[in-house]
């Protein structure tokens, strides 16, 4: 009979190690709180590992570009096109200022992963890629492959994976520090993002695990609007980063990034909305007939380093957290590792 591996967390990384496991012979249940608090509820579900890299985080590149190679395999085994919300990236810049910020980027880029698809382009070949975008751009680079996910149907779909492969949901799905202990199960999975901290109170300095706030907005598109970019947008705006990403109703856009006020920090702030509405508007000007469907903020789990802390605790007891901004696109990556840790499941 197959092992029992139980997962703590059902955001994107709970999910996909979940998958991962039962693919690879593990009878998996997962005890999921619901979205309240999922950073990948609030997400652009960006695919990225250029666009995100940034000298001095070496190590997190290298786990990200081999994270973000696994994706089209685990895209093919979820099966749903839908989920897939553009397959390359635009970096624009909008000054001379801001187009010294990306060369700078790219020259990070090509020193570290020189088989990075990485292609300068003019301000008038960014408006062949993308008529809607503003006129007043100072070109960029198009980050070919580099796309994006639907994070929503992205979750959808895992669930969805999770329990055609034989997998179950727990209910309750909340659970405490004090359940782990008796949660069932030959191995215990904790993913819980910012979560697994306060879940495992024993090893929170070790893990040192702290809040990033982020803001997102969603906005949807009216019969009187220019349709959504087919890229992702990444624009270095003015001394402010923005980026837009496609869905099939509109645009996610964002995003802010500060210190989160403890993990109940959860609305949004006036100015970082402001700010990305300005940036957003300026950068593609026909957004301003769409609406404002909704305005988010998430809270990241970012480790010391910044690279996820994907370790065995002890015998039966392992942790996945610590993704930061990356968490969807970190979410094969992570599998992958989580599944190595787990051995063989018989």
């Amino acid at each position: 009979m197959a092992r029992e591996m139980t997962v703590v967390g059902g955001g994107a990384v709970g999910l996909g190690c979940a998958l991962a496991a039962a693919d690879a012979g593990w009878r998996v249940r997962v005890y999921d709180a619901g979205p309240e608090g999922r950073a990948a509820q609030v997400a652009g579900g960006m695919l990225g590992c250029l666009g995100e890299a940034h000298p001095g985080e070496d190590a997190l590149l290298a786990v990200s570009a081999d994270s973000v190679a696994r994706w089209p395999a685990l895209l093919e085994r979820l099966g749903d096109p839908q989920v897939q919300a553009a397959a390359s990236t635009l970096l624009v810049a909008g000054s001379a200022t801001d187009r010294a910020h990306l060369d700078e980027q790219a020259a990070y880029l090509r020193l570290r992963l020189p088989q990075a698809v990485l292609e300068p382009v003019s301000a008038g070949e960014i408006r062949e890629a993308e008529t809607a975008l503003s006129r007043n751009t100072a070109g960029g680079y198009r980050l070919r492959g580099e796309g994006a996910v639907d994070n929503r149907r992205l979750l959808a779909a895992l669930r969805r994976a999770v329990t055609a492969a034989g997998g179950e949901f727990a209910a309750p799905g909340r659970v405490s520090a004090g359940d782990l202990a008796s949660l069932p199960g030959d191995q215990l999975l904790v993913a819980a993002g910012l979560g697994s901290a306060e879940l495992l109170p024993g090893w929170a300095d070790e893990l040192g695990l702290r809040g990033e706030k982020g803001e997102i907005l969603r906005l949807r598109r009216t019969g009187w609007s220019v349709p959504p970019p087919e890229h992702v947008v990444r624009g270095r705006w003015h001394g402010r980063n923005v980026y837009l990403v496609p869905r099939a109703d509109g645009v996610v856009v964002g995003a802010t990034q500060y210190e989160a006020d403890g993990p109940g920090d959860l609305l949004p702030q006036a100015g970082g909305v402001a700010d990305l509405l300005l940036d957003a508007c300026e950068l593609m000007p026909g957004l301003r007939t769409y609406e404002l469907l909704e305005a988010g903020a998430g809270i990241r789990p970012v480790s010391r380093d910044g690279v996820p802390v994907v370790r065995r605790l002890d015998d039966r007891l392992l942790v996945a957290a610590g993704h930061g901004r990356n968490g969807i696109a970190l979410t094969p990556g992570t599998a992958a590792q989580v599944v190595d840790l787990l051995g063989e499941p018989g």
